[in-house]
């Protein structure tokens, strides 16, 4: 089942950060790698990856990084997270936790178990 794209439309930015926080990656990486740590639940589209990468290199969040792979004819565009990347990763990441704990409270009548 995929999720509604309204749904996953706040949380792009931070599901690519997350992504790259581990290792360097290129677009179509990416996109499969969302898809799997999902269990297919994400399905993000190049014409959606795109323009958020280079919005972010934009902000300084990253730069590009060209290399070359065993066995590939020509170099890929591989993306890697810098400092200030790092930096945003942990604003959406506590940005995330405050709109997952106001809807449990909103879906479980005010009462949300377990937060602070």
């Amino acid at each position: 089942m995929t999720v509604d794209k309204s749904l996953l439309a706040g949380s792009t930015t931070m599901l690519v950060l997350k992504l790259l926080d581990g290792q360097d990656m290129y677009g179509y990486q990416m996109i499969e790698e969302l898809s799997r740590r999902s269990e297919r639940a994400f399905a993000l589209k190049t014409g959606t990856l795109y323009p958020l990468l280079h919005s972010l290199e934009g902000k300084g969040a990253h730069p590009l990084l060209w290399k070359k792979d065993e066995g590939a004819a020509r170099p890929r565009r591989y993306y890697h997270l810098e400092r200030k990347g790092q930096h945003l990763l942990r604003e959406k990441e506590v940005e995330w936790a405050t709109f997952t704990t106001a809807v449990d409270r909103v879906l479980k009548g005010g009462v949300c178990l377990g937060s602070a």
